[in-house]
């Protein structure tokens, strides 16, 4: 039989279900009891983040494009002294007078040279015969005697652009007329870095019966193609050494790549205020007519003789300040060879992007127009031209008018197409009026300027 056992009871003074004192500790705190974010909260906020920053963007782009506007602004109307840390107009800059500290606005300015010496190496004919100068024997060709590779390489980096040159021999007996009896050089053994002019001793004949034809660049290499006004739209990849000469973001002048540093243009784009070099740009490699980007210019060398009364020597030319990267939509174009001998009525090809009418305004995009060469004695009969077209002008064109080069086509290239390559033939000069009739595009002769040229390239490296 069960019994209840008895149990003494403890005695306490805690009372049952007692609370246990809680003890605050510090950093923790009662989450608040806040009902939880919808999707469509988050995204609001999202929307209010992607805002702000847009804005903010937008904000920066305005002013980094007013400040590109007013700088531009400043600098046609201004030159600013470093120095001295103040503004001179630009007028006042590259005239012959001092008004920066230490004659900083007279340092960057453009130059003149006259070639008074020879430059002794040359090209002749379409058949590149390779010809050396000395004062007394005069011009001789230089026979195959001992030709090497290595004399292929001196002889192309006197002429300026090289690359991957190359050498052929032609046969006396091919040559044209005045060549074929001379008279000849041929180089000496052992000279292969002098020189060429240098390096060579006469000859009556050539041993091996030929002489040197050198091929030293990729020059005016592309598809042969047809606003200039009167023209059709263009492509730069036809005409890779077309560039724009911009002053003061705006397009001023058309010029030729003749190397991967050097533009081809007239002088006369550089009269009045246009001689302070930090305000010219080189745009190169673009159909459309663009502001942004391009090349500075560490130099400008005009003509010496540089006529503006009569436009005679009207020619100029622009080193960059880092050369260019050779590709499709940017080439130098061939300088032609002496005694080119432009056949009567040649038809040639004029690019820019000047006015498309008379009194117009620029294009926004290349054009190109064919015109034929006009002879020497019709451009200077008293009908056309009368007697200021001198030997350093060629002109082109139609007598009827039509077709034309215009303003702001200007020192830009006049190519003629032979043997796989383009020829620079001609600078954009001058004229009356825009494919006027009986008043042709009368161009700069660069046949008549290349001793000017090769010397100003040799002294200038």
């Amino acid at each position: 039989m069960w019994t209840n056992a008895q149990v003494p009871l403890e005695e306490s003074t805690r009372p049952l279900n007692s609370r246990q004192e809680v003890v605050p500790r510090p950093g923790l705190h009662r989450r608040p009891m806040t009902a939880p974010k919808t999707q469509k909260d988050k995204e609001s906020k999202r929307k209010r983040v992607l805002l702000t920053v847009l804005a903010v963007v937008v904000l920066l782009g305005i002013l980094v494009t007013a400040g590109y506007f007013i700088k531009e602004l400043i600098e046609s109307k201004y030159f600013f002294c470093k120095r001295s840390v103040k503004f001179i107009p630009i007028e006042e800059a590259c005239d012959g007078k001092d008004d920066c500290a230490g004659g900083e606005d007279e340092i960057t300015c453009l130059s003149s040279f006259t070639d008074n010496t020879t430059f002794p190496v040359r090209l002749m004919t379409e058949q590149l015969v390779l010809q050396v100068y000395s004062s007394g024997p005069g011009w001789r060709s230089v026979c195959s005697d001992d030709w090497t590779e290595q004399h292929t390489q001196t002889a192309c980096k006197q002429l300026g652009y090289t690359y991957k040159p190359r050498n052929t021999s032609v046969p006396v007996d091919t040559l044209t007329s005045f060549l074929k009896t001379g008279p000849f050089t041929a180089v000496r053994p052992g000279t292969t870095n002098t020189p060429i002019h240098q390096a060579t001793i006469d000859r009556s004949v050539c041993r091996s019966g030929s002489v040197v034809s050198l091929s030293c660049s990729d020059c005016g290499k592309v598809h042969p193609e047809d606003r200039v006004v009167g023209g059709t739209d263009a492509v730069i990849e036809d005409w890779p050494w077309q560039v724009s000469l911009q002053q003061g973001g705006q397009h001023t002048c058309g010029g030729s790549l003749v190397s991967p540093s050097w533009v081809v243009t007239a002088a006369h784009c550089f009269t009045g205020s246009k001689k302070e070099l930090s305000r010219w740009r080189v745009v190169s490699g673009q159909t459309y007519m663009g502001t942004l980007g391009g090349s500075c210019v560490d130099r400008v060398i005009v003509n010496g003789n540089y006529n503006s009364a009569q436009n005679d020597y009207d020619i100029a030319l622009m080193r960059l300040c880092s050369p260019i990267t050779v590709g499709v939509g940017r080439k130098p174009i061939c300088l032609p060879p002496k005694a080119f001998g432009l056949p009567a009525e040649a038809s040639m090809t004029v690019t820019g992007w000047g006015y498309l009418k008379e009194n117009g305004k620029v294009s926004p995009s290349l054009q190109m127009a064919s015109v034929p060469l006009i002879d020497r004695a019709q451009c200077s009969s008293p009908t056309v031209y009368g007697s200021i077209i001198t030997q350093r002008m060629i002109c082109a064109g139609f007598l009827q008018g039509g077709v034309d080069a215009c303003q702001g086509d200007s020192g830009g290239p006049l190519v003629y197409f032979t043997s796989s390559r383009w020829h620079l033939v001609g600078v954009v000069s001058w004229g009356v009026g825009c494919a006027r009739e009986r008043r042709p595009g009368v161009y700069c002769n660069v046949e008549e300027m290349l001793n000017w040229i090769h010397t100003v390239v040799e002294e200038n490296p």
